[in-house]
């Protein structure tokens, strides 16, 4: 194998100096010398850093937000993305467009996981992490009476949950997952009646993880993410019912 020395002095094709520029790039994210919310450096002196091209470096970083690990703002600068945000643009890319099999599958493993969180956090959540849990209640039913949506409110309380489950793999999948379901869970919450259902669920969740009850926790997940489940397969035969009608001949 070739050693680093040997790599230096020899005349690199372009796109492997990208790649190199790449996983180099990449290391700094993982190690986290860049940590979620960083803006990175200037292209100038990341150019300067890595010894490369502005035209290498910039194949790199938008290869880099393509995965989801970056995002560039047009006259702020590019900012490192959450862990949770990784991979979840081309998995978006992969199911839109299709016969939504894909979204099924991401509703079905939502449920797993996040019932299971439910229950860790019931088992291991401290004092502090159940009081946020339910603050994201009660920001809901602020939401509600203040005729605005809970989306934010709906977000925070399920990461709350995970959060109060003390496992990082499961908290970062179920992120994940909920970034990819973002788009539905909106338009599920536009729905009439709907919000007050599901700060019902979202109360009887928590009142089960401040008991520390972790049975009644993973159930009373479990039935709010499978009426979420059944509202948004609703809405997606709804909209692809209506893609579908023929259109009227003019007589």
């Amino acid at each position: 194998m070739p050693s680093t020395t040997a790599r230096a002095v020899t005349p690199i094709p372009r796109t492997t100096l990208t790649e190199s520029a790449f996983e180099q790039l990449i290391s700094y994210v993982v190690k986290g010398s860049w940590k979620p919310g960083d803006r990175i450096p200037p292209e100038r002196e990341l150019c300067q850093q890595l010894g490369i091209a502005r035209t290498s470096l910039r194949e790199a970083l938008k290869a880099m937000e393509l995965v989801g690990m970056l995002d560039s703002r047009v006259g702020d600068g590019t900012f490192v993305c959450a862990r949770s945000e990784f991979l979840s643009r081309p998995l978006l890319w992969a199911f839109t467009g299709t016969d939504h099999a894909e979204l099924r599958d991401i509703m079905e493993a939502r449920m797993l996981l996040e019932q299971d969180l439910a229950g860790l956090a019931a088992e291991r959540a401290t004092p502090g992490e159940v009081d946020k849990i339910g603050d994201a209640v009660r920001m809901m039913r602020a939401s509600i009476d203040s005729g605005v949506s809970i989306l934010d409110a709906d977000m925070a309380f399920h990461l709350a949950v995970a959060e109060g489950a003390h496992n990082e793999v499961l908290r970062n999948a179920v992120q994940l997952l909920r970034n990819l379901m973002r788009q539905w869970i909106y338009l599920k919450l536009l729905i009439p009646d709907v919000p007050a259902q599901v700060l019902r669920r979202h109360e009887a969740i928590y009142g089960a993880i401040r008991r520390r009850d972790s049975e009644a926790a993973r159930k009373a997940m479990w039935k709010h993410l499978n009426e979420t489940a059944m509202l948004v397969t609703q809405m997606v035969e709804q909209n692809s019912g209506s893609k579908k009608k023929p259109r009227r001949s003019k007589e």
